[in-house]
């Protein structure tokens, strides 16, 4: 694990924060999860977006732009001399003293961690994971916009918690009207009577850019494609449905709640974005710049 912190890339075990560091206080801050494959960062320029209209939602100005925090990402993974690697970028509110009013802080704070991350076990992000239904709803954006990828994911946690309790790798969390938003920490699709099917942000789904690009992927081949809103029904009906993200990428889902989701197994449509989605990943990116390598 290479970590850039204070200006620095720095081991893991050697990355500090003050315990005054309001992100680690309050939660306060914005994050992105991203990966590199083949030695190329995933559509980084699409993560910059997103994390720069994070950081204005909450106020937070992120030092440098976004800009000087793409370069801190490739100059963290080069450091790694990974091809293949994950990363947590976070930017917090940063130090300042005990009490939750943002404007005592007087300057963010940027860390870049890279490592690997394994949501689920190689077995099950090839034959499906089983989800459970969680008791908890996903708060309406009034309350916290699920678009902004803040530093407050206790929803996400206590869902996912709710799940490993009951036996189940993950969890379908509802809103509060009873519509699929989403799993603890990724995207759902289903292939409802022929057609994928996503629920919108609208019903809380983060904006999720793995979630875009097979949307977009479905559209290359032809694969009839929607957002609408869904229930648990849908899934109960479904030929077949997965979950997307950056840290879990593309996994089948083998049950809901005990029952059988499609045939239980990965389904053609989800075996064919799953393929066309890593080719792309592999074939695409801004490159890396590892020492001594030729990036162009």
């Amino acid at each position: 694990m290479k970590v850039w912190i204070d200006g620095q890339i720095v081991d893991g075990k050697d990355a500090r924060i003050p315990v005054t560091d309001h992100g680690f206080l309050y939660g306060d801050g914005v994050f992105e999860g991203m990966r590199a494959y083949a030695g190329r960062m995933f559509r980084l320029d699409d993560h910059m977006a997103r994390l720069e209209v994070s950081a204005r939602a909450i106020g937070l100005e992120i030092p440098g732009g976004t800009e000087r925090v793409r370069d801190i990402v490739l100059q963290t993974v080069a450091a790694t001399g990974s091809p293949e690697a994950y990363v947590r970028l976070i930017v917090t509110r940063g130090e300042g003293p005990l009490g939750i009013d943002p404007t005592t802080c007087p300057q963010a704070r940027i860390l870049c961690i890279v490592d690997t991350v394994e949501l689920f076990t190689p077995e099950k992000s090839e034959r499906g994971v089983a989800l459970i239904t969680a008791s908890l709803r996903r708060p309406a954006a009034d309350v916290l916009d699920p678009r902004v990828k803040s530093l407050n994911y206790l929803n996400n946690a206590m869902v996912k918690l709710e799940a490993r309790r009951q036996g189940a790798d993950d969890a379908l969390l509802l809103n509060a009207s009873g519509a699929i938003a989403e799993a603890s920490g990724a995207n759902i699709f289903a292939v409802c009577r022929g057609v994928l099917t996503t629920p919108p942000v609208t019903d809380g789904a983060l904006e999720g850019i793995t979630r875009q690009t097979v949307l977009e992927l479905a559209g290359e081949a032809a694969i009839p494609a929607r957002e609408r809103s869904m229930g648990r029904v849908d899934l109960f009906g479904a030929s077949e449905a997965f979950l997307t993200g950056s840290g879990a990428r593309i996994v089948p889902v083998r049950s809901l709640d005990g029952q059988p989701v499609g045939s239980a197994v990965p389904g053609p449509v989800t075996a064919r974005l799953r393929a066309a989605f890593f080719e792309l990943a592999r074939s695409t990116g801004t490159p890396v710049p590892y020492p001594g390598v030729n990036a162009a």
